[in-house]
Order: structure tokens, then C-alpha cells, then sequence
């Protein structure tokens, strides 16, 4: 069974926001060099991600000496949903269309499955939205348990 996968996009741009938040400093931006240090991600292809970030509303940045990045809200209000939303578009278990939409349904149970899809769909992004940056920063920092989310 393959399993439904976040993309690179999404995994970096996590990496790169909880990088942030476990260094916050509102008044001190952090620069993508340094980001990129921090998390192994290459910078380039960072720069790109914090870009769609920033356009998301999730971090703002300073231009010039000193420049760089910081969240543009308190981590317990950015969620793992939205992250990974703002740079692959919406969260979904594939791109088959909605049920009784455009001739979705001409086929022989093809509505039912497209109705589980949007389910599953659903659920994926209420399951993504469940977890805060907060809540991960504070898994990172050993402040919180790290055991397996799925049972």
C-alpha cells in the first residue's frame, strides 16, 4: 500500500518554520543562511519556501543588514496544516474532483469512492491542523512526549 505522502515542499517548509520557532526572537530576524544551517536544507530551494511562506501570511522578513526571517504569529497559532497548505495548495488524498460536480459520477461507483476521497481528505487536513507549531517545538525540546501519534 503507498502510503499518502507530504511533499519535500511541505516537510522543508516545517523544518524551516520549526527552526524558527525554536529560535524566536521577534525582534532578531533570522537569516536563510542560517536557517539553512540549522536544518540541512539547501538554501537556495529554502529561499524559494519561505517566499510562498511569506506570501501565506506565516513569517515576515527584513530586508538589508540584519535581515532575514521571523513567524508572523505566535507559534501555538500556526499549524501544521496551514504549512504545508501554503506551499503544495490544499490538502487533499488526490486530485479527483467532488462528487455530482462536472459529470463526476457517470460511472459505475465512481461517486461513492470520490465522497470516501473528500473523507479522507478531510480528515488528513483536520489531522494536520491538530498539531501547533507549539506543540512540535515543544516535542523537539523533550518538553512534550514523543510517542507515536497513530494508534
Amino acid at each position: 500500500m503507498t502510503p499518502v505522502k507530504v511533499s519535500t515542499r511541505g516537510d522543508y517548509a516545517s523544518r524551516a518554520l520549526l527552526s524558527l520557532a525554536l529560535h524566536d526572537d521577534a525582534e532578531r530576524p533570522t537569516s536563510v543562511r542560517d536557517i539553512a544551517e540549522r536544518t540541512g536544507l539547501p538554501q537556495p530551494y529554502l529561499e524559494q519556501i519561505l517566499l510562498a511562506l511569506k506570501g501565506a501570511g506565516l513569517v515576515r522578513s527584513k530586508r538589508g543588514v540584519g535581515g532575514g526571517y521571523v513567524l508572523a504569529r505566535d507559534p501555538s497559532e500556526i499549524t501544521l496544516g496551514q504549512i504545508v497548505s501554503a506551499v503544495d495548495g490544499p490538502i487533499a488524498a488526490g486530485d479527483f474532483g467532488e462528487p455530482h460536480q462536472n459529470g463526476a459520477c457517470d460511472h459505475e461507483g465512481q461517486c461513492v469512492l470520490l465522497t470516501v476521497w473528500a473523507d479522507v481528505g478531510a480528515h488528513m487536513r483536520e489531522h494536520l491542523d491538530s498539531f501547533t507549531l507549539a506543540d512540535i517545538a515543544a516535542r523537539a525540546q523533550g518538553l512534550r512526549s514523543t510517542t507515536p501519534i497513530f494508534t
